[in-house]
Order: structure tokens, then sequence, then C-alpha cells
């Protein structure tokens, strides 16, 4: 079975890249990351141009109606430019919840302005430091109110609505969409300024309950699912792009009469990076498989590409570093945008730990049923 993407994906790819090139360097990102915008409008409004927010969704709500394979192609080259723009939080999670979950007057509402990028979605599920599980969840929602504090939320500052995940009157787990614009905001710091994060409190907040979800923390997890298959090739495109750089500058840094890319120590740090690479990509190949039609190995495949993405991007960007010696952790230089994302990411929907024992458990699970 070839997973690899298709010649017109790959021509997606490099229009993709050509736009991205011309709209989104580096002192883009730094221009962000060193202010207090929260991301990149004009941006934004290109790739809202190009359709990018409408890919998935389908054409009789304004979209264009293709697969998770194009997606995945254009959340690669997001990563590998580390786009600054709420185009994670909007698209992997709002847009897949009410995708997945809504009812058609919900889809109506929401997925057409979605679409153009007129508005802007979140997923708030953290509620602090640890583990999310079910009985450490405090955010209730009862009688359409919400109550209770998340944090931190991705673009939570700008976005026009929030998919919540809360406790219900019957102690389940519910998932509801609720207007952010009287919500009280606060921002909160962490290592990638270039992405946003904020706190949101919520006291009898107007809600409406997502579709007709009747298990909340499943619908949770499989939409987790769906969100590390394309955060993880936002993880392939940044750790391929970390390890590009460091290569470039192996090859112009001399030491000794000759480029330091011919040092034993620095060859062996650039060859685990593509190594580590190349298995990330491999397992997203299969990721995007699974999200595109192999529901029954969705939970495995998304696992899988989660973990090595986070290890190989986190590896990359840390030897890019190394790589650039002295220099690498000065403020001028540009290899901190990618520590920075690699970290970020690593725990934004879950830490690698978190997802190692998903991964397990998903396997033991497949092995049940293949003996069944």
């Amino acid at each position: 079975m070839n997973f690899e993407f298709s010649a017109e994906q790959e021509l997606l790819r490099e229009q993709a890249q050509s736009f991205l090139a011309d709209h989104c360097p580096p002192a883009t990102v730094r221009k962000i990351l060193e202010s207090d915008e929260a991301y990149d409008k004009d941006l934004w409004q290109g790739i809202a141009n190009l359709g990018w927010m409408s890919t998935v969704i389908p054409e009789n709500y304004g979209g264009l109606g293709l697969s998770y394979y194009e997606l995945s192609v254009i959340a690669e080259e997001i990563g590998r430019v580390l786009a600054p723009i709420p185009f994670s939080s909007s698209v992997y999670l709002a847009t897949e919840a009410i995708l997945q979950g809504g009812t058609e007057q919900q889809k109506q509402k929401y997925l057409p302005k979605l679409a153009t990028g007129e508005i802007i979605g979140t997923f708030a599920f953290g509620e602090g430091a640890g583990r999310p599980t079910v009985n450490s969840l405090k955010t209730t929602v009862e009688n359409d109110k919400l109550n209770g504090t998340k944090f931190p939320v991705p673009d939570g500052m700008d976005a026009d609505f929030a998919v919540v995940v809360a406790k219900s009157s019957d102690d389940q787990v519910s998932v509801a969409l609720t207007d952010l614009a009287n919500v009280d905001k606060k921002p909160v710091r962490t290592i990638d300024p270039s992405r946003k994060h904020a706190e949101l409190t919520f006291a009898d907040t107007e809600a409406e309950v997502l579709g007709t979800v009747s298990d909340g923390w499943s619908f949770t997890n499989r939409l987790l699912d769906r969100a590390a298959v394309l955060f993880a090739w936002e993880q392939v495109g940044g750790a391929q792009a970390a390890l590009e750089q460091a290569k470039a500058y192996a090859m112009e840094r001399y030491a000794f009469g000759r480029p330091i890319a011919g040092f034993q120590a620095i060859k062996h740090k650039l060859a685990h990076a593509y190594v580590k690479n190349t298995l990330a990509r491999s397992n997203g190949y299969y990721g995007s498989w699974a999200l595109d039609g192999g529901e029954a190995e969705l939970a495995l495949a998304a696992a899988t590409c989660r973990v090595s993405a986070i290890q190989a991007y986190y590896y990359a960007s840390k030897e890019n570093i190394q790589t650039h010696g002295g220099m690498g952790f000065t403020w001028e230089f540009d290899c901190q945008f990618f520590y920075r994302r690699a970290k970020l990411l690593s725990v934004n929907i879950g830490s690698e730990r978190w997802w190692q024992d998903r991964l397990i458990n998903a396997y033991e699970q497949s092995n049940v049923a293949a003996a069944a």
C-alpha cells in the first residue's frame, strides 16, 4: 500500500511553499514573538483567500470538500515556517469538533464562517498542570450555563468561540459551544510567545451542548486523536526545517580550514535527526491514512505519529542549536524559534508520556480485536 502523497497533493505543497516563502519569512515569526500581537492578521487573511481553512469542510458548508491528505500537506508547510496564526486551534480542533459532533444547525452556523476565516475557534480542555481525567474536570455546564476556568487555551484571547469540555449535572462529561465575547480572559505566558494562550473564566456563560454527543469523554479522545495526526505533520515540517537550517550552517561554517559538516560529531547529529524525521514522516503517512478513512486504526496511528513527531522535532531543534555552537542560543539567531515551537507542541494536547500510554492502550486493544 502506498501511503505517500499524490502528484496533485505535491503540487499543492509547492504552491503552499511558494506562498509561505513570500508571506511568512522568519521576520514575521520574530515580529509576533517580540510583540503583543496575537497572530499575523495579513498572513491569516492570505491563507483564508487560498481556502486552506476550508480544506476538509464539505462544499455544502462553503468548504472545498478535499481529503485529510491535502490538510496534512498544508499542516506540514505551516509547521515548516512556524506560521504565527491560529490555524491549529480553529481547524484541527474547533472545526473538527463541529464536523464530527455538531448538529445540522450548528454546522450551518459555524462552518461557513470557519471556512473563510471570518471567525476563529479554539478548544478549551486543560485546567492547569497535570494529566486531564474525568475526575479532574472542575468546569461545569448545567442548564446551558458554563462555570469554571480553563487554561492554557490556545488563541483564547482572540478566538470568537470555544469548544469546552465540562462536567454536566449528572456528573458525566459534556462538550459545549460558547461565545467568548463576554468571557473574562487573561494572557498566559508560554515558552513560545509566537503562539498566544489565555486563561478563560466562565461565570454563568451561555452555552449549548455540541450536537447529540452522549459520551463527551470518548468524543474528546477521538477529537484529540484526529488533531494529533495534524499536529504531527506540523512537527514533521518544523523538524525538517530545523535539520535543513543546521545542515546549511554546518556547510558554511569553517573550523580548522574546512566546513564543520565534515566533522564526525556534526555528521552524527545530523544523521540521527534525519533518521528520527524519516520515522516521524513515515508514521505521519499512516496517521493521515487512518484519519481519512481508517477509523478502526485511528487511535493507534494517532498515538504512533504523535510520539515519534514529538521526539523528532525536539531532537532536531535541540541539535540545530548545538550545531550553531555558541551563537545558536542567542536571541539574534532564529534557532530559538524551532526549539520554542517544538517544546510547545510537545505538550499542547497532552505530553509525550500521556501519548505513550495511549499508544500502549491502543496497541493492546488492537491485539485483542485481532485475536477475537
